[in-house]
């Protein structure tokens, strides 16, 4: 194993590192070994534990270092290193927040216009995406919300294999709103919520 790549003899420093102590820089006495597979080998002074590893080709990483002594395993340190790496990248991606995209329709929009947004709304469901949608009230159509909860319903039957009801249709002043979700990201036990109720604001 070269020089540097691993620890052995090397000398820098120089700042503070949250990284444990590797190989000649773990400056005690003994250490509580353990071997590469979590096998306790017990107490041993510090130079055994260091041949240990150079012979095995590991390294010597202090994984416990307030205890008395300090317990100090035997593993390859730079494939530890990138397999944390790994897992850290995966939990980020997980995290990922969830984008919310927006489709604005019309209480009386046009078949074809319709079909076209409802593409949309597909399109943003398969990649993952919520999407908001929002009817838009003008005029005397404000005293026709059953025209906007009509379309809402269509639209949420229409996109059923792929998405379902997050958030039931509520008015918003001149608008109703609903969300819809992605059906894969349902989890376990939810019931898709029905479009046949609309929930006012104060």
């Amino acid at each position: 194993m070269p020089p540097g790549t691993s620890g052995w003899g090397s000398t820098q420093g120089g700042t503070i590192s949250v990284e444990p102590r590797i190989n000649d820089r773990i400056r005690v006495p003994e250490v509580r070994l353990v071997g590469p597979n979590g096998e306790q080998v017990g107490i041993v002074r510090i130079d055994d534990a260091l041949r240990l590893a150079q012979e095995s080709d590991l390294d010597l990483v202090e994984v416990a270092p307030m205890a008395k002594p300090p317990v100090a395993k035997l593993m390859d340190y730079g494939k530890f290193k990138y397999e944390a790496a790994v897992k850290l990248r995966e939990a980020r991606k997980n995290q990922a927040h969830t984008i919310i995209k927006e489709m604005k329709l019309r209480p009386k929009i046009d078949p074809h216009d319709y079909e076209t947004k409802k593409g949309h709304v597909v399109r943003f469901l398969k990649a993952g995406d919520k999407v908001k949608i929002t009817i838009m009230f003008r005029g005397r159509e404000q005293s026709r919300p059953e025209l906007g909860l009509r379309l809402l319903n269509k639209l949420a039957e229409d996109v059923g294999e792929i998405g379902f009801v997050e958030s039931s249709p509520k008015q918003d002043g001149r608008n109703m709103l609903m969300v819809l979700a992605p059906l894969r990201k349902r989890a376990a036990g939810d019931r898709p919520a029905e479009a046949t109720e609309v929930e006012t604001e104060d």
